[in-house]
């Protein structure tokens, strides 16, 4: 039946494009109607019977706004187009964040897209990585002098350091509050030119002015970079949340089990890529809770990925309660033990999945963490 109907809908549309003008013509059934309006009569105000003794004040419920055509204006009236917005300040992809002396980047790009182009501003401007934890998203420059570096950045650092100190730099990339963004951190240390002492990153910044520099010189990097549509290294973002350690194995009662060896922010976010590249379904998250939502009957949703006009038309969609007829629906949880992160299947709160569930799931998120 629905066929037939999809059928009729069809040869309907075909008639039309012949030039059927008793369809689609300023007569057919189906005319445009925007500006019947215009047509409209004035009626007299309305008036409450002599016998009502109070009354309250009747005000349009639609009333006419003042900047459309009067009555006078004859035939087609063409509808102004919405204006643009004046600012657009929130919708560029990297900002500064600011709290008493703090300052910071705030991405809206998540981390493993940030974290490349964090490296390549550095890079860029003359440090020297010296070490790279791309598990706890941080990365650490080399004791170098200003005049190591590019000539822009050694004069931009010598107005607010001291040409007698050495600088090195932490650089920490966190995830954002809201899914998909992030929060770039940075804090350096100073010590004197041919000192061999340790000087350890703090909390806090030790010179507000430096910090205050190399974040403002970051992110005006950044943002040219997103202007020019600039792109990010594929490879570094697919390293950036791997863990350190990862292994299947089985705990106490015989359940399966993956540990990963980082925290449990990086875990989350580590853990859900690799689920949004399996061959199911991601229907939900908790992330109060540390759980992903997954069907295991549903295909993984592409964007992009819906059905044209004709598959419209024909109902190739499945109906929602085909879809919870057919449903396998498991919850994946993620749970801090001590240094690492344990991630588990469960049927619900209170069922653990079956063993071939749980390994072929968590195998599937191993073999995409890499």
């Amino acid at each position: 039946m629905k066929r037939l109907a999809g059928l009729s809908a069809l040869a309907l549309i075909i008639s039309s494009t012949s030039g059927c003008g008793w369809i689609w013509g300023p007569e057919g059934y189906f005319r445009d109607r925007g500006s019947d309006y215009l047509q409209a009569q004035q009626t007299a105000p309305m008036q409450l019977p002599s016998d009502v003794s109070t009354s309250k004040r009747l005000d349009p419920l639609l009333p006419i706004p003042r900047n459309v055509a009067d009555d006078t204006v004859k035939g087609e009236y063409i509808v102004p187009r919405p204006q643009p917005l004046g600012s657009v300040a929130d919708a560029s992809d990297y900002t500064l964040q600011k709290s008493g002396d703090a300052r910071w980047v705030m991405a809206q790009h998540a981390p493993a897209e940030v974290w490349p182009v964090a490296m390549q501003f550095f890079q860029d401007n003359g440090f020297r990585i010296d070490e790279q934890r791309p598990q706890t998203g941080e990365f650490t420059t080399s004791w170098q002098r200003s005049d190591e570096l590019s000539a822009s950045m050694a004069k931009r650092l010598g107005s607010v350091g001291s040409a007698d100190n050495e600088t090195r730099v932490r650089v920490r990339i966190e995830p954002g509050v809201q899914r998909n963004t992030s929060e770039v951190y940075v804090v350096s240390a100073e010590r004197p030119v041919g000192s061999t002492s340790s000087v350890d990153f703090t909390n806090r910044s030790v010179n507000t002015s430096l910090d205050a520099a190399l974040v403002d010189e970051m992110l005006a990097s950044m943002s040219r970079s997103a202007e020019k549509g600039g792109s990010v290294s594929l490879l570094a973002a697919r390293d950036f949340d791997t863990p350190s350690r990862v292994s299947l194995t089985e705990d106490g009662s015989g359940n399966v089990v993956l540990n990963l060896g980082e925290d449990l922010d990086r875990a989350w976010s580590s853990v859900g890529r690799a689920l949004e590249q399996g061959e199911w379904r991601v229907e939900d998250i908790n992330r109060s809770l540390g759980l992903y939502y997954i069907n295991l009957a549903e295909k993984a949703e592409k964007k992009n990925d819906e059905p044209g006009f004709f598959g419209k038309l024909f109902g190739s969609a499945p109906a929602k309660e085909e879809i919870e007829a057919r449903a396998e629906r498991y919850q994946v949880r993620l749970s801090k033990v001590g240094d690492n992160v344990q991630v588990t299947v469960e049927k619900d709160i209170n069922t653990v999945a079956p063993p071939e569930v749980a390994r072929k799931v968590l195998t599937v998120i191993q073999d995409n963490l890499g």
